[in-house]
């Protein structure tokens, strides 16, 4: 009896996970938007009546970054993805490239798609532009979550100095042809050039700086302890700006740190979202 029990507990199991869909963000399913001069790319995974989710990836990299967490919350979310201008399969247009630039395309998006109700996750670059869209304040921000998201000058200048060693890591490479497959303008020299120039920029246009203290949307801060471009100091500093924030710094964690340890990530955002 034992025997057959568990056979039919196993072919269950193996007949529900065969049967679940695999939710990811695939650069075939989505859409474009111009906004001032570039083709802007987003992805719907549609959850109809949920509140949203956008995912806002880092520099270099794009919404494909995130397929490995996605699956954490297609139940519960509706799913936006968007490549930042000049990343994925965005194109960069002629202007230059700033936080305040990609802060502008995301707004651009979220009104368009009339979206309400919006949870972000933003990693690196993406969490700078998180920070910049909550302390604007003029889109319906509900709550954010950042992951190795810098904001001040210190952060800039530190960025600076470790520049050289970041462009030298050999998982560039990967990204970088990546960018070739995908762009429709595949000009790998110009996006390099210009986010370079973005992640040095000591302007208002660039970093959140003390407009943090203007964030009311409850805010979880994620570091990894290992993450060099995000020093701790930076990171409890910042936390002590938003007033509705928590930071949560994962031992033995990289700059992903959502990557290193997925089940903490899931956990802790799970239940950060849902309070």
């Amino acid at each position: 009896m034992k025997k057959i029990i568990l056979a039919i507990l196993t072919f269950t199991l193996f007949t529900i996970t065969s049967n679940a869909q695999t939710v990811e963000f695939n650069h075939k399913a989505g859409k474009y938007l111009e906004v001032d001069g570039a083709n802007i790319y987003y992805e719907e995974i549609e959850n109809k009546g949920k509140p949203t989710l956008l995912f806002l990836h880092g520099g270099f990299g794009s919404m494909e970054d995130f397929n490995s967490m996605l699956q954490m919350f297609a139940n519960d979310y509706h799913i936006i993805g968007i490549d930042s201008r000049g990343h994925g399969k965005s194109t960069l247009g002629t202007g230059k490239l700033t936080y305040k630039r990609l802060q502008f395309d995301v707004e651009a998006v979220v009104n368009y798609l009339q979206l309400k109700d919006i949870h972000i996750i933003g990693f690196s670059d993406g969490g700078v532009i998180a920070y910049r869209l909550a302390a604007a304040n003029r889109i319906p921000i509900r709550k954010i979550v950042t992951i190795g998201a810098t904001w001040s000058l210190s952060d800039a200048e530190l960025v600076e100095k470790i520049m050289a060693d970041m462009m030298l890591v050999e998982g560039w490479k990967e990204i970088f042809n990546f960018y070739q497959l995908h762009n429709p303008e595949p000009d790998i020299d110009r996006p390099v050039e210009h986010v370079i120039e973005m992640w040095t920029d000591k302007t208002e246009d660039g970093y959140p700086l003390a407009s943090v203290e203007n964030i009311t949307a409850p805010t979880l801060i994620i570091r990894g302890n290992d993450d060099n471009s995000f020093p701790l100091e930076s990171a409890v500093e910042l936390a002590a700006k938003i007033k509705k924030s928590l930071l949560f710094n994962i031992p033995f964690a990289p700059h992903d740190a959502h990557n290193k340890y997925p089940q903490f990530f899931e956990a802790v955002t799970k239940e950060f979202l849902n309070k």
